[in-house]
């Protein structure tokens, strides 16, 4: 089983590329960093952590892509993935070049996690209906596909249109598009059309979930995708469970916090589960 870390990349925060730089160099397999592109000082949509105050990290997170770009210079092997984009609220065009160049830049280490958003209210600033998020984010990254694969690329749809067109540089190698969110019959419909595999946040429930999960990629006739548990607080026994279920790749959640918070939790899970998990394999 891989194992990968996330943490809330912010301002405050151990910068991330020497985050990646210590996660790779003690068996880590990938890194996500989340998105919030600035958070509405409004209350009106609750935590979505059901704290009666939403903690300050959601508003001081770092642009993922840039954060990652920088990740990638300093680092090899390390799969660099956001955790989850709000790819509702980004331009599609201007957001596929960039996931794009980072792609080639980086060797072919991006894993984009998607997601459609918790806020209203920030949505809302991005002039996105909320009952249209969903139907939008599809769009989006059907769109971004487009250009990162085909050589005249063209989209029409509701939300996003644009005639045939010339757009480089492409990925290294087909971009995975993980979709994150609850269970459900919706997001299962997404994830069997357009999604590469399921980021279940927190991980609760997976087992009971992976029948319809199957189902709905069976009916758009392909394969069963992975599932990557996401911002797990891990113990051997959950790790267990996970593989038990065929799972391969599970990611960890780190502190958001300087150095001296972050580097013991991922020296404990780096002893405890890396490296022990290492040597129990054949």
């Amino acid at each position: 089983m891989r194992l990968g870390v996330t943490m809330f990349a912010t301002d405050r925060a151990m910068p991330v590329p020497e985050l990646a730089v210590e996660a790779e160099q003690r068996g880590f397999t990938s890194l996500y960093v989340p998105e919030h592109t600035h958070i509405p000082v409004s209350r009106a949509t609750p935590p979505p952590t059901g704290d009666t105050v939403l903690p300050e990290e959601y508003s001081r997170t770092l642009d993922p892509l840039i954060a990652l770009a920088a990740a990638a210079s300093v680092t090899s092997r390390i799969t660099l993935g956001t955790g989850v984009c709000l790819i509702a609220e980004r331009e599609p065009i201007v957001t596929a070049k960039a996931v794009a160049t980072l792609d080639l830049l980086s060797g072919g280490r991006v894993a984009l996690g998607v997601g459609f958003g918790w806020n209203r209210e920030e949505a809302a600033d991005h002039g996105v209906l909320w009952k249209s998020r969903r139907d939008r984010a599809r769009e989006h990254v059907l769109a971004m596909r487009a250009l990162w694969t085909t050589e005249e690329a063209s989209y029409e749809g509701e939300h996003v249109r644009f005639a045939p067109s010339w757009a480089w540089p492409k990925p290294a190698r087909r971009v995975p598009v993980l979709l994150g969110g609850a269970a459900g019959p919706t997001l299962f419909r997404h994830v069997a059309e357009y999604g590469d595999g399921w980021l279940p946040i927190g991980g609760a429930g997976i087992r009971e979930a992976l029948p319809a999960l199957r189902d709905a990629c069976a009916r758009a006739g392909r394969d069963p995708v992975p599932v990557i548990p996401f911002g797990t607080e891990p113990t051997p026994a959950k790790l267990d469970y996970y593989a038990s279920l065929g799972i391969e790749e599970v990611v960890l959640r780190v502190p958001s916090g300087p150095r001296d918070q972050v580097l013991p939790v991922l020296d404990t899970y780096a002893e405890t589960y890396v490296t022990a998990r290492a040597d129990r394999t054949p």
